[in-house]
């Protein structure tokens, strides 16, 4: 049975078809985990074996800038989440994950073909250079996604960490976009990704008060 993603209303969204997004080779020599020869297979993998288990939704696409350096700000519920919102964006994106997703080689192997960042929140020092390689991509107007709870919360909200994204915003103006997932039903599990509208906070804003603006967006955008 063909397995399908279904973008906006009324459009069909093949997970073989030609307008996935495509990952992009600029910035590669940051991360060079991400090549194309890789994402192709990847893209492989999630048709094989994430389709059989998740029919997504995707709303609000546009909300998503159409150029220009963004950063995605989605809730975590699962590892499925990283692939999804791969699958979901209109733009290519790169990936902070936590450190732990990289210790496995299989996963780790995985999650870089995607683009993914690891950082270690329990040691900062040791994620210098990943948080240098993200401004970088930031700076070339590419997107990043960072996941504000920092691990998963299946159907309730986590706490938000704003340190990551306050080091970003003092470095470089970027649009703040909040994305809701949202998993529902049994068997093969309805997915709801929801884009949110661009935060484009004053860099004065104090950082608690842009923390909780975030939250509160992306617990919304998903129904919690």
């Amino acid at each position: 049975m063909a397995a399908a993603l279904f973008v906006g209303r009324g459009t069909r969204l093949c997970w073989g078809g030609e307008i996935m997004p495509v990952f992009v080779t600029r910035g590669q020599a940051l991360f060079s985990g991400r090549k194309a020869s890789v994402f192709h297979l990847t893209r492989l993998m999630a048709r094989v074996f994430l389709a059989p288990f998740f029919g997504m939704e995707v709303l609000n696409q546009d909300s998503v800038p159409k150029e220009g350096a963004f950063i995605l700000l989605p809730k975590h519920q699962r590892w499925e989440d990283i692939p999804l919102l791969a699958l979901a964006s209109p733009r290519p994106v790169y990936y902070v994950a936590k450190y732990e997703l990289f210790v496995n080689p299989l996963s780790a192997w995985y999650i870089r073909s995607l683009g993914g960042i690891p950082l270690n929140r329990k040691r900062p020092l040791e994620s210098r250079a990943a948080l240098r390689g993200v401004l970088e991509v930031l700076k070339m107007g590419e997107g990043v996604v960072i996941f504000p709870e920092g691990t998963y919360f299946r159907d309730r909200m986590g706490p938000g960490h704003a340190g990551l994204i306050r080091m970003i915003r003092s470095q470089i103006a970027v649009s703040l976009v909040p994305v809701g997932i949202r998993y529902s039903g049994t068997g093969r599990k309805h997915v709801e990704i929801k884009f949110g509208r661009p935060l484009f906070e004053d860099p004065s804003t104090r950082p608690e008060a842009l923390r909780n603006r975030i939250m509160e967006d992306i617990a919304r955008l998903s129904g919690l």
